[in-house]
């Protein structure tokens, strides 16, 4: 009886620890790719904080309301300015969750247009960062729901 006990203990390790997603630890929890796609998709978005290596650009988004669709597209508003087409996706692995934003033109849309990996997580704030591809610089990006 020892045995299948210590069997059935093995087994229910294993099953236990099998999960659909990989989530990723931040901030003391898991944080899933289904979570970032709920979240992101209930509401309005704005970039509250962008810092591109050694610049503030921030202001480059003053004004812009950002909307991520269910089907992955992403759009950018701005009274009196065309709207800004683009696409998102989020990805996951046992050591980092990423926001993948992409756009393909005007030029500070390019900007943000990366692998974002996220370093804090709520319901109304994701804070993300990237290291930069040429200068190896860190650049910041921080969504809040409007």
């Amino acid at each position: 009886m020892k045995k299948y006990f210590g069997a059935l203990l093995l087994i229910l390790f294993f099953v236990s620890s099998c999960q659909k997603e990989d989530p990723v630890l931040k901030n003391d929890q898991f944080i899933s790719t289904e979570q970032i796609k709920n979240t992101v998709t209930t509401g309005n978005w704005k970039i509250t904080y962008y810092w591109d290596t050694n610049t503030d650009e921030t202001s480059n988004f003053t004004g812009y309301t950002f909307n991520f669709n269910t089907s992955g597209s992403l759009t950018a508003t701005k009274q009196s300015s065309p709207t800004i087409t683009g696409t998102w996706s989020a990805l996951g692995d046992a050591n980092n969750t990423k926001l993948i934003l992409n756009f393909a033109a005007p030029a500070p849309f390019l900007e943000i247009s990366d692998d974002w990996s996220i370093s804090e997580f709520t319901d109304s704030k994701i804070k993300m960062q990237d290291i930069s591809g040429g200068n190896g610089g860190i650049d910041f990006l921080t969504l809040e729901k409007i």
